[in-house]
């Protein structure tokens, strides 16, 4: 990586924790397409087009990914109305939040981080469900590097911010009282293998698949979320109120929907393992280290999920990356 590259991945600092840093990144194809292909039904205010944005690979991958590739969504929202579904992929949730301040999405999935600090910024939405708990971030470093973290101080160490791994990295270094000794700068996880390899940063807090491979590259694995209490994330599914306001029975019909395809993939597990290693490009027995099936919410709410995320709202409040608190309860939606 270049020094013009890591500059400009440090001026956007917390900036995107709200909003997407425009050099060094862009919006993938897909969702640039998407939204722009969306931006006629958002202004004709066709409500039977559902508009789904999602975080990740080509296709969704969770209990919504697999309501999609199975047909289940198709089939229980046509019956709801909705003659047309459509989604776009965003590289990040400060991206995708983006694109539902500007009215061009229905329905959000995303990480805990990014829903949260929108919520706090008084934004309209409403949190459906949580699809996914206890998601594990990784910190790892280069190779011929740091293996503790004691061992970081004076580093440069990068995350992609705006998400759960950011959180992650914030509460770890403030856990181990160093976070005064090191610098957290911005990079997308798509550049986090060669910016290692290149020794650009000492090391990398990335997501839950990303983690595991880059062990089974030889990288060092330094830390897991799963070391520490309340440090890993969640998984949200939250829509606009505007959107809901149209659609009041709405988050009852998808969460039936989340809750069908939560149970078929798990019953179905090596077929969905399949499904999500083709999607993500990562090998199987990565997918399934970093995709336990008991992650996996069969309920719109789980308690330990909720746990969770009343801890993740907390610290973002308390380091002043959510500007206002603001009670769950009063967050999530109700079901008609």
């Amino acid at each position: 990586m270049s020094g013009t590259r890591l500059s400009t991945s440090v001026a956007c600092v917390l900036l995107l924790l709200t909003t997407a840093c425009s050099q060094g990144e862009t919006k993938s194809a897909q969702s640039v397409e998407a939204i722009n292909a969306n931006s006629a039904v958002a202004a004709s205010n066709n409500i039977s087009t559902l508009r789904i944005g999602y975080v990740g690979s080509s296709e969704p991958t969770g209990s919504l990914g697999w309501a999609k590739k199975k047909g289940i969504l198709d089939r229980e929202l046509q019956k709801a109305g909705f003659k047309n579904i459509t989604f776009a992929r965003f590289p990040n949730g400060p991206d995708l939040n983006e694109a539902l301040v500007a009215g061009q999405l229905d329905v959000g999935s995303l990480g805990d981080t990014p829903a949260i600090v929108l919520k706090a910024r008084g934004q309209e939405t409403r949190l459906l469900r949580i699809s996914q708990f206890n998601t594990t971030a990784w910190l790892v470093a280069k190779k011929n590097g740091a293996r503790s973290l004691a061992e970081l101080k004076g580093e440069k160490i990068a995350t992609q911010k705006g998400s759960y791994m950011h959180r992650y990295l914030l509460g770890l270094l403030a856990e181990a009282k160093i976070a005064k000794d090191v610098k957290v700068v911005h990079l997308m996880t798509t550049e986090a293998k060669a910016a290692l390899e290149r020794g650009d940063v000492a090391a990398y807090a990335t997501s839950s698949d990303l983690g595991p491979f880059l062990k089974s590259q030889g990288f060092p694995v330094i830390d897991s979320s799963a070391n520490h209490k309340g440090l890993s994330g969640t998984s949200l599914v939250v829509a606009t109120e505007s959107f809901l306001a149209k659609q009041p029975d709405f988050p009852q019909k998808l969460n039936a929907i989340l809750t069908e395809a939560a149970k078929d993939l798990k019953a179905n597990s090596e077929e969905y393992y399949q499904y999500h290693a083709q999607t993500t490009k990562y090998p199987i027995d990565i997918i399934k280290v970093s995709f336990p099936l008991k992650q996996v919410s069969e309920e719109p709410l789980p308690a330990e999920g909720v746990k969770l995320l009343e801890g993740t709202k907390k610290f973002l409040v308390s380091q002043g990356l959510a500007k206002s608190d603001f009670k769950l309860t009063d967050w999530v939606a109700e079901e008609k």
